[in-house]
């Protein structure tokens, strides 16, 4: 027992939950079986209480008409007509006055209802044997067959008995002596044969028998009075006890349903035969459908189980293991392909705030890492090189008025420009500046190009003056300028084209930098967005430029690259539109 509580205990947490479930479901489908087949027990029972009755009920119907069937033969050995042509042939009578009376007893018998739909034949004997038969269906029937009627029909002195079917005859015949009624000398002057067919019978009045192997079986004294054989046995109903009933008996490997009633008239018994199968093979197979659907159900019950617990537990076993890669000093998160996909459930928040953490903490070690670099480089810089920007300026000025005294006046330029432009640099300490600022410090950056390029570079301006005094960040124009100049102009022999325009739309600020030079790869843009490739130049990119604006302004803000082989290159810097005081 301890064994198995370890086991469970050291079992992962899906296989814990596949084992609750699974024992959950089996206890479920145990309860709903034993409810199941108790629910069915009582059902059953009460079908078949149900089916006796109609069985029953039918077995009444067949032995009221066999009581009509017993009255016929009554009236027919009681008719005075009958009565009198039977004396008058006793007593003897020509061949033609036989031959009046057959025709005349024959019709007679017609006339008070020997063709009853359920009598195959009424047959009449007289005292000489011979045959006066009526009906479609009679049959001819031998001295010795007809001596047997006479000795069963002797017992009972003109009342009705019932002879049993025998091989050529399969009809149930009620039988009886004829006696003279006149002046109750009670003499006997004929035998009456009527054959009821019982299979027609049985069809008509068997109620709720949709089977072709239903069977009536009437029995006195466990012995068969109909049929005379059946290949049911009769031993396993003699057997059956009380005067009605019902009963499942099982013969030759199959199933039959018996119910069984008393005659209230006769000490006949009716039974009734129908194969289980037949009569119950609907609730069968209801039965058997349930327990196949409860066996699907607990499959499929499983296979969500299975489901839901990986669902819950494959988020935890992938968040371990990266826990264990994060412990062995891999800080670097790597996300996974479907990771966005993760519900923001209590597993998907832990997976959110885990890749929050190593990524903050990567970020933090690499920041310290770059301090440190940083700090000794400045630190070896400082002692390199202190040197004041106010040398640099007189410097630059001493190399200005040299060559101003040596009349070369486009040293003279550059070298008033490149002072310009430093000095803005270095003295502008706002990170936000006006449109204005920035495009002086491109005009001093131009100017020395120019000296370059010559008649090759042509640099143009197209800036309304309102948004001379829109705010933009610092140097975030001339790398542009920039870029253009080394992928557009380095790159070309004829005149290069480079064109700086602004406008705004929907209080965004719009400035682009376009030229008319090779343009690029969309492979080659996209590395230059994203920092991969090292710019030219400056080394000022468009992925720093990029991040100093979302960082000033937010994500919706940056740069957009519009670039074709042959076709130039635009690069667009959408800003939110910002005035600044003039006076600035």
């Amino acid at each position: 027992m301890l064994n198995l509580k370890a086991l469970y205990l050291n079992l992962r947490i899906k296989h814990k939950m596949f084992v609750l479930i699974s024992v959950v479901m089996l206890f479920v489908a145990v309860l709903a079986i034993i409810i199941q087949q108790y629910a069915f027990d009582f059902y059953d029972e009460e079908i078949y209480k149900q089916s006796s009755k109609a069985l029953s009920l039918s077995s009444i119907s067949i032995e009221n008409e066999l009581k009509k069937m017993e009255k016929l033969t009554f009236m027919l050995a009681t008719d005075t007509t009958i009565q009198k042509y039977l004396r008058s042939i006793k007593s003897g009578l020509s061949k033609y006055d036989n031959y009046v009376v057959q025709l005349t007893v024959r019709e007679r018998m017609v006339n008070i209802g020997a063709l009853d739909k359920y009598v195959l034949s009424a047959q009449l004997y007289d005292f000489y044997d011979n045959e006066y038969a009526v009906g479609a269906n009679s049959i001819t029937v031998y001295q010795d067959r007809l001596n047997s009627f006479k000795e069963l029909t002797a017992d009972n002195k003109g009342g009705n008995t019932w002879i049993a079917p025998y091989s050529n005859d399969k009809s149930l015949i009620a039988a009886r002596e004829v006696r003279s009624f006149e002046q109750l000398n009670l003499d006997y002057i004929g035998t009456l044969a009527l054959r009821i067919d019982m299979n027609k019978l049985f069809r008509d009045l068997a109620k709720g028998m949709n089977s072709n192997d239903a069977q009536l079986i009437i029995m006195k004294n466990n012995e068969a009075v109909f049929p005379e054989a059946s290949a049911f046995p009769i031993d396993s109903l003699s057997q059956l006890t009380g005067s009605e009933g019902y009963k499942v008996i099982s013969y030759e490997g199959k199933q039959y349903f018996v119910t069984y009633i008393a005659s209230t008239y006769t000490d006949w018994t009716y039974y009734t035969l129908i194969p289980f199968d037949d009569i119950f093979d609907r609730v069968a197979k209801v039965k058997n459908t349930i327990l196949m659907i409860l066996a699907i159900l607990f499959v499929v019950i499983l296979l969500i189980a299975v489901a839901f617990a990986r669902g819950i537990t494959e988020p935890i076993e992938r968040l371990n293991a990266k826990m264990k890669r994060v412990q062995l000093g891999h800080f670097e998160y790597i996300e996974e392909p479907n990771e966005r996909a993760l519900a923001m459930d209590e597993a998907g928040q832990m997976h959110r705030n885990f890749r929050i953490m190593v990524e903050r903490i990567n970020e933090l070690i690499h920041e310290n890492y770059v301090k440190q670099l940083t700090i000794r480089d400045t630190e070896f810089k400082a002692l390199q090189a202190q040197i004041n920007p106010h040398f640099l300026y007189n410097t630059l000025e001493s190399i200005n008025w040299s060559a101003k005294l040596s009349k070369q006046t486009h040293i003279s330029q550059m070298v008033e420009a490149l002072g310009s432009l430093l000095r803005t640099s270095i003295n502008l300490k706002e990170p936000l500046i006006p449109l204005s600022k920035e495009l002086e410090i491109i005009s001093h950056y131009v100017t020395i190009q120019k000296y370059r390029f010559e008649e090759r570079l042509d640099f143009q301006v197209d800036v309304a003056d309102k948004l001379l005094y829109c705010s933009i960040p610092k140097l975030s124009l001339q790398p542009l300028v920039e870029n253009a100049i080394n992928y557009g102009l380095e790159q070309m022999i004829d005149t290069c084209s480079i064109k700086i325009h602004a406008y705004t739309e929907d209080k965004l600020l719009y400035v682009s930098v376009e030229d008319n030079g090779p343009g690029m790869e969309k492979a080659f843009v996209a590395q230059l967005l994203s920092g991969q490739v090292k710019t030219k130049g400056s080394g000022l990119g468009l992925k720093n430029i990029e991040e100093r604006i979302k960082l000033l302004y937010g994500e919706s803000y940056g740069l957009t690259v519009e670039s074709e082989p042959n076709e130039g290159t635009k690069v667009m810097m959408i800003l939110p539109f910002e005035m600044r005081d003039s006076i600035v």
